[in-house]
């Protein structure tokens, strides 16, 4: 085939498929280009999505009318003015693509107005071909109206994800902005509801609570750091608080969120030795550096950076978050309960359950078991210790002899010992009568004395709101309390005493970005989920009524000898085993 120039309008749909991935992309440059401008007050409304509409208003300085159509031309920037201002970066943007890349895939409107001129102006952009400037009402800011995003890319607008998820992309942008420009106001509308606004008054603390919920604000850690023109500033949070993935790590450069590896590997060397395996902390930190220590021209969305001195960068956000992490947190404290002062087990059938020194169950959990799906049927074989390995029977008769650790359960059966790993057994105890009230159609709930008040992130908020017919079926009552705020009024009956706010965290936390959250679950799935956070954790001790009241209570599953998620909640000692280990039966 003979070699020829790409048309314009193809060359700008090519182009723009590196900027302008999803709408979660428009969002990110429109909000860059209001910062840019000096605005102090951002609203951003989207409908279906994204798909339908995005639109973003802000006060800053404006686009003169004479300037206004060559601001949707490609490579036209008010940024820079010679390549070596390429190594002085200030700003947010400089390449000069970003109106024009969405232009050419969408019906694009800017209005705009700067406060020297009477009126404003107003260009509309189809497709990437423009129509004239037109006088027009406007307030001094400039007001970009985004519509029918990929509407000529069909294979683009195809492979978006679905509405929860983009949604949750474009929340979880916007809050970081937020984080990051803590005088600026922002105000998100989502299809006619307010999913986020912060008060524009320079306290992050404020936004975290508006973002987490007091509580997780009232935790975080301040970090305060300088060192030979580095300055690090922002949050963390201290290792009785994290999270099991590592969406929640914000890292901003110069104002710029990057995703960085290097960074977020400082940080959690800072952590080492303080967080348990598979645990991740909660960080918004903002770092400050020369720009031209710093180069942003690597990457279309200038979300990646490289450091001129990339070891010394490493170095002070390690040791800055260190120092935050020693100075701030304190000796933990024994709870007296766990010298077994707690009361006895409520009876038959049932673990009393110490709730308050319940610990993280992090160091339980196998992270290749985690979202495979729940097993309906018992064909995962258990491993013995003598390397053999032998298909599930129902649990033989157990009898009791103590506890290891403050987590296993050590029982003898009629052909020799068994220990049993205390959260992986209560799990499979809950989960089975979970479901077996759930087949029956008669979850019984018990009302909390105090209605407990739980603050989500928004993206996470969205999720759970589209599922409360389903966590009220299953014998929650949870109702919306403002904005990404829920009240738990009651709980099933089956996890008195248990953290609510544990409960519905557990089902919406560790969704990745390209899962169907929620509504591809199967229900035995999620019933898993909240079992597997409210269940007895590894580290707590119990009483010698309990721990039988946990032996009974697994010899009648049905499915004892895995936890829901596939994991064996019990390892068989055989007698035969113990002879050999002891020399009774000729060599090891």
């Amino acid at each position: 085939m003979p070699i020829r120039l790409l048309s314009s309008e193809v060359s700008s749909q090519i182009a723009a498929g590196e900027v302008v991935e999803r709408p979660a992309s428009v969002v990110k440059e429109l909000t860059e280009n209001a910062l840019d401008a000096g605005a102090k007050n951002i609203s951003i409304s989207i409908v279906d999505a994204g798909r339908s509409l995005i639109e973003v208003a802000d006060d800053g300085h404006g686009i003169p009318a004479d300037e206004l159509a060559l601001a949707a031309a490609r490579h036209a920037t008010s940024k820079l003015v010679q390549s070596e201002d390429l190594f002085h970066i200030s700003t947010l943007g400089f390449r000069g693509e970003a109106l024009a890349s969405i232009g050419s895939v969408s019906n694009m409107t800017i209005s705009s107005r700067v406060s020297s001129a009477r009126e404003g102006a107003r260009l509309k952009v189809d497709g990437g071909i423009s129509g004239k400037v037109e006088k027009v009402g406007a307030p001094v800011g400039t007001v970009l109206r985004v519509e029918n995003l990929f509407y000529n890319v069909p294979a683009r607008l195809k492979f978006l994800k679905t509405d929860v998820t983009e949604r949750r992309a474009i929340d979880a942008l916007v809050t970081r902005y937020a984080l990051a420009y803590p005088n600026v106001r922002f105000k998100v509308n989502d299809g006619g509801q307010s999913t986020l606004q912060t008060a524009g008054d320079g306290d992050r603390r404020s936004i975290l609570a508006a973002l987490y919920g007091v509580d997780v604000a009232k935790q975080m850690l301040e970090v305060m750091d300088m060192e030979d023109g580095l300055s690090l500033t922002g949050f963390i949070s201290p290792t009785s608080l994290t999270r099991s993935n590592r969406k929640e790590i914000t890292f901003f450069v110069n104002g710029r969120w990057v995703q960085e590896f290097s960074l977020t590997t400082a940080l959690l060397q800072a952590y080492h030795t303080l967080l348990m395996v598979g645990r991740y902390p909660l960080t918004a930190l903002f770092l400050e550096i020369a720009p031209e220590d710093v180069d942003v021209n690597v990457h279309p969305t200038k979300a990646e950076v490289r450091f001129k001195s990339q070891d010394r960068i490493f170095s002070f956000v390690q040791r800055a978050a260190r120092r935050a992490l020693l100075a701030y947190t304190p000796v933990a404290s024994v709870s007296p309960q766990l010298w077994g002062s707690r009361p006895a087990s409520t009876g038959r059938g049932e673990v009393g359950i110490d709730w308050s020194v319940a610990h993280d169950e992090s160091l339980d959990d196998n992270p290749q078991t985690i979202h495979q799906g729940v097993p309906t049927e018992e064909n995962r074989p258990i491993s013995t210790v003598d390397g053999q390995k032998s298909f599930p029977t129902p649990v033989p008769l157990l009898r009791l002899i103590g506890q290891i650790g403050s987590t296993y359960i050590v029982a003898e059966g009629p052909d020799g010992l068994y220990l049993i790993d205390q959260h992986a057994a209560h799990e499979r105890v809950l989960f089975e009568k979970l479901m077996a009230q759930h087949d029956k159609k008669s979850i019984p709930s018990q009302a909390l004395l105090s209605p407990e008040v739980v603050t989500l992130p928004p993206q996470s908020a969205k999720m759970l709101n589209s599922q409360l017919p389903f966590l009220n079926h299953f014998g929650f009552e949870v109702e919306e309390f403002g904005t990404n705020t829920f009240q738990v009024r009651a709980m099933p009956a089956l996890f008195a005493g248990g953290d609510p706010s544990s409960a519905l965290r557990a089902l919406v936390e560790d969704f990745e970005e390209d899962e169907a959250p929620l509504q591809a679950e199967v229900e035995a799935k999620l019933a898993a989920r909240v079992c597997k956070r409210l269940a007895v954790k590894g580290g707590q001790t119990l009483t010698s009524e309990e721990q039988r009241a946990l032996l009974n209570d697994l010899e009648v599953c049905n499915s004892p000898r895995t936890c829901p998620h596939g994991r064996p909640t019990m390892i068989h000692l055989s007698v035969d085993t113990l002879e050999r280990q002891f020399g009774r039966k000729g060599p090891r």
